[in-house]
C-alpha cells in the first residue's frame, strides 16, 4: 500500500500512472519532481498539481506534449501563449 505522504513511494506510483497524483498529499502535489514525473506519464495529471506548478512553463509544456487537453488545466497565462 502506498504512503501518499512519502516522496519516494509517490514518485514510484506517479511514474507508473500519472493520475495517482490525485492521491498524494497537498505538500507532494506541490513538489516539482513528483509533478514532473506524473505529467510525463499522463499530461492530464496536471489537474492534480498545485496552482503554482500549473503555472510552471516546463511542467505545462511537458503535460501538453503528452496530452493537448492538458492545456485546459494550465494557468490562464499559458492558455493564451502561442508557444
Amino acid at each position: 500500500m502506498t504512503d501518499w505522504n512519502d516522496k519516494e513511494q509517490v514518485i514510484k506510483a506517479v511514474s507508473e500512472n500519472g493520475y495517482e497524483l490525485k492521491n498524494a498529499s497537498e505538500e507532494l502535489k506541490a513538489d516539482r519532481e513528483i509533478v514532473m514525473a506524473a505529467v510525463q506519464t499522463s499530461g492530464r495529471a496536471l489537474d492534480y498539481a498545485s496552482k503554482e506548478l500549473r503555472a510552471d512553463r516546463e511542467i505545462v509544456m511537458t503535460a501538453v506534449q503528452g496530452s493537448g487537453e492538458a492545456l485546459q488545466l494550465a494557468s490562464k497565462e499559458f492558455r493564451t501563449d502561442r508557444e
